[in-house]
């Protein structure tokens, strides 16, 4: 709705409602990046793509370049085509790569393809290797994809030893709050949201850029604030407008003001 007004109000400003369009698409993304940042990045996406489509190119000519293979994959994840990036990194591991970095990419894969025995397996043996891998990013993928499948009790525990592990965590907290909220442990959950935004407020500008959409998710009643703002203070200058308006000009029509005084 809030949209809508602000193209409203270009177009009767500059009265050309296609640029007033494409003035609003840029205004909502420059918001959005000093914001929630909920929007995608469109060069971001695009390196992304290409890198993607190049990867896809190497692999043709050589099927056996597992480098390719495993970066392909992490894109596929990224993007949540779990079973893709599983048909991709499993030649890596027949060919005996069981470096940490293949079994956690491996492991998230098969778990977010719902093949939870195989990927908690794969975790498990990533963890032997490096029981600290990227500051607990094991316990963060097995907690959030517990939780993704409705094991709030099985996430509990992981999500718990992450915020430990990463004090400055605001995803993670938000996470657990989450499987405490699932598990009917309420109070606890509410505590642990508090906890998430305190942790965000004291961060540092470059972290709370990174973990803004899960501080928002701590407390939701910011943004809807802010969107309640923004509603209203564009109602005010629709208002505004329409009040310092231009009247139309008088219509060329002699018709249209009457008959004269001999009634002709």
């Amino acid at each position: 709705m809030s949209t809508w007004m602000l193209w409203m109000i270009l177009s009767l400003v500059t009265g050309r409602p296609l640029l007033s369009l494409a003035l609003v698409v840029v205004a909502v993304w420059a918001m959005d990046r000093y914001t929630l940042q909920v929007l995608p990045r469109p060069l971001r996406f695009l390196n992304r793509w290409r890198r993607a489509g190049q990867l896809e190119r190497m692999l043709l000519a050589n099927t056996h370049d597992r480098r390719a293979r495993f970066e392909l994959a992490e894109l596929r994840v990224g993007l949540g085509r779990y079973a893709a990036a599983v048909e991709l990194l499993k030649p890596n591991l027949e060919a005996g790569d069981e470096d940490t970095d293949t079994l956690f990419l491996l492991g998230v894969a098969y778990l977010g393809a719902g093949e939870s025995a195989k990927g908690e397996l794969l975790l498990n043996e990533a963890e032997k290797l490096s029981p600290d891998y990227r500051m607990g990013a094991i316990e963060l993928e097995r907690g959030r994809l517990r939780l993704a499948r409705g094991d709030a009790k099985g996430a509990l525990e992981p999500l718990e030893r992450f915020v430990e592990s990463r004090h400055g965590t605001v995803e993670g907290r938000v996470l657990l709050a989450k499987a405490l909220n699932k598990v009917g442990r309420d109070a606890d959950a509410a505590l642990m949201r508090d906890d998430a935004w305190k942790e965000y407020v004291a961060a540092p500008g470059f972290q709370r850029r990174r973990e803004r959409m899960w501080a928002w998710r701590a407390r939701p009643s910011r943004p809807l604030l802010y969107a309640a703002i923004a509603v209203a203070v564009l109602a005010l200058g629709y208002q505004a407008l329409s009040r310092i308006r231009p009247p139309m000009a008088p219509s060329a029509n002699p018709y249209a003001a009457g008959t004269d005084e001999d009634g002709e």
